[in-house]
């Protein structure tokens, strides 16, 4: 054999382990990447495109909040109605598997909120802090000594742990708002994304949907992910990674009474072997068992009323230790682990109330009071640049000046009149400027407004300015949203306009103005004569530390117009829950059928 023959066999034995082994590496490494069941091609990889599928399990669970495993329930009245006002009837739905808190929103978590508010918007917009404030007067009562309560309720230590009362449904709706916005933030923070920021101020704070909207930039600690496609390096978190949670918000009217029953503990296989009245077995309120109860048999199962004139008993032996509301993890909790499902407060829920709701919603995830919203737009097809400015509710304030100017009627000084004929002139004009959807100069008329009470030195102003206050719609920093049109939903067939809550709810043929087609309203609603129920009556349910033991019934349900609030009203939040019902422990089953 030659010399020459013998160096190509070693080059050969030397350079096929070398391509064997580079091939092995390279069929490895395609190995890695997920493909699609559809196309065949590589998810997560920049060379085909970079589609990418993030890693997932299951949503994580938020603070403070429980996971309620959903199913079918008889919603309504199981009891005598005692008022009579045959509005809740029974009907069996479904609601969904969702979130809720365990307790209700303490006075310190509002505190908390409160200071955010403050350190963010206080120096140019001091309106807001002001519309986050509970009313504590709404402790004062004419023929009894509350007024400790309106100094020390909120804010003393004492009380930290006991439920925020004094908010309406607004200042609720605005909390959940923010719970949602800073517990993303900080999962951005723990992800290693973005940096603790305690600078944020005016419009320049974080909110989930300015982020996503790529509108929020300050305080990123990296630019952001990896992003697979070839042309881009880094990329803000997207709804597809599963990263951000959904927002907080109040529960529905069907799903707190069916977080309250907790009839989770009366389950046998798929058999509900007993109704119940209360959030607990029996038609009895206090512990009934030595051996469950222990130390508490005889002990009251939550806070309410016991009869006239009886809030908590006798020296020495309290029937439940409160004589307003209580800490707020008293007493036991239901099979759902919540606590005060039946006393305590009663707590206000998203439904517009209507007396015949129970007939007309749907049996799945039943809810009325929809109005569909949609980001606003720019020419380009892009979420239009957030809120620089406080937005407000001008039809609210027009309401607010013509009732205030008709209280005042005989009683203001001709300085007074004349300022608050002047601000009906610019509410007005500032109506117009909105009805032709120039929005920023509407606003920038009520700041007028604001500028004009504040160059008046009159007794009257301070109550102007906390009026105007009060009727705020959005904040500097909040994505730009409006109502969808009909004209965009020209080809939709389960909806077409924006406003839901009057669905099926009654006609201008069927009522006394049958011969004015033009009339414009609700015609079943003559609100403030013949009826205090509207478009702004919302529901809420469960007893309170000031009621009888009746309204403990899950079942029961009252109103109170979504601006006003009662020291004996408060609220827990809620989260819908994504993907499977039973969260994790849908492995159990997966499991039990592989084996």
């Amino acid at each position: 054999m030659s010399t020459e023959k013998r160096k190509t066999i070693a080059m050969k034995k030397t350079i096929l382990p070398f391509v064997a082994l580079t091939a092995g590496a390279v069929m490895f490494a395609s190995c890695n990447f997920e493909r699609s069941g559809a196309t065949g091609w590589n998810y997560n990889d920049s060379k085909n495109g970079g589609f990418e599928k993030a890693a997932f399990e299951e949503q994580e669970n938020g603070p403070g909040i429980i996971l309620v495993e959903g199913g079918q329930f008889t919603m309504g009245r199981i009891t005598d109605e005692l008022t009579h006002d045959w509005d809740n009837i029974p009907r069996t739905v479904t609601v969904s598997s969702f979130y809720i808190d365990e307790v209700e929103v303490t006075n310190f978590y509002w505190l908390e909120y409160l200071y955010w508010t403050e350190r963010v918007f206080s120096t140019d917009y001091p309106e807001i802090y002001k519309k986050a404030l509970p009313d504590s007067l709404v402790w004062r009562s004419k023929l009894a000594f509350m007024d400790p309560y309106v100094e020390y309720y909120l804010r003393h230590p004492a009380y930290r742990d006991y439920p925020v009362v004094g908010v309406n449904w607004l200042q609720c709706n605005d909390y959940c708002a923010w719970r949602t916005d800073r517990v993303n933030e900080l999962i951005l923070i723990r992800e290693g994304l973005f940096e603790d920021n305690p600078n944020q101020i005016n419009e320049d704070h974080y909110t989930t949907d300015a982020y996503m909207a790529g509108q929020y930039e300050s305080g990123k600690r990296v630019e952001g992910l990896q992003d697979f496609n070839p042309n881009k390096d880094f990329r803000n978190v997207k709804m597809e990674d599963g990263i951000l949670l959904p927002r907080y918000r109040l529960p529905t009217e069907a799903e707190w009474e069916y977080a309250a029953y907790g009839l989770i503990g009366n389950t046998v296989d798929e058999r509900q072997v007993e109704r119940r009245i209360y959030p607990w077995n029996g038609h009895w309120v206090r512990y009934d068992s030595r051996k469950k109860g222990g130390a508490f048999y005889g002990d009251f199962r939550g806070n309410f009323m016991r009869g006239r004139g009886d809030y908590m008993g006798v020296a020495g032996s309290l029937n439940d230790n409160g004589d307003i509301t209580t800490p707020v993890f008293s007493y036991w909790p239901n099979d759902y682990g919540l606590y005060n499902m039946a006393g305590n407060v009663s707590e206000w829920v998203m439904d517009v109330y209507r007396p015949l709701s129970p007939e007309d919603k749907d049996d799945f995830r039943p809810f009325r009071g929809n109005v569909f919203k949609t980001k606003v737009l720019n020419s380009d097809g892009a979420v239009q640049e957030k809120h620089d400015i406080v937005v407000y509710d001008v039809e609210g304030i027009k309401y607010h000046l013509g009732e205030f100017q008709r209280e005042m009627s005989g009683r203001a000084t001709p300085e007074e009149g004349a300022l608050i004929d002047e601000l009906l002139t610019m509410i007005e004009q500032s109506i117009e400027f909105n009805n032709t959807r120039k929005s920023d100069a509407a606003m920038q008329r009520v700041q007028d407004m604001v500028d004009l009470i504040k160059s008046k030195d009159l007794e009257i102003c301070p109550k102007l300015l906390s009026a105007i206050s009060d009727y705020q719609a959005d904040q500097p920093g909040d994505v730009r949203q409006r109502n969808v049109t009909v004209e965009e939903n020209i080809d939709r067939r389960n909806y077409r306009q924006s406003d839901n809550i009057d669905f099926t709810d009654g006609d201008v043929e069927s009522s006394i103005f049958y011969e004015d087609p033009a009339y414009e309203g609700n015609a079943m609603y003559d609100w403030g004569k013949t009826t205090l129920v509207n478009d702004r009556a919302r529901v809420y349910k469960g007893a309170s530390w000031a009621d009888r033991i009746y309204y403990a019934n899950p079942g029961t349900r009252r109103y109170l117009d979504e601006r006003q609030s009662t020291a004996t009203i408060g609220f827990r939040c809620a989260m819908t829950r994504v993907g499977s019902p039973v969260g994790m422990g849908d492995e159990k089953r997966r499991s039990k059928l592989q084996k």
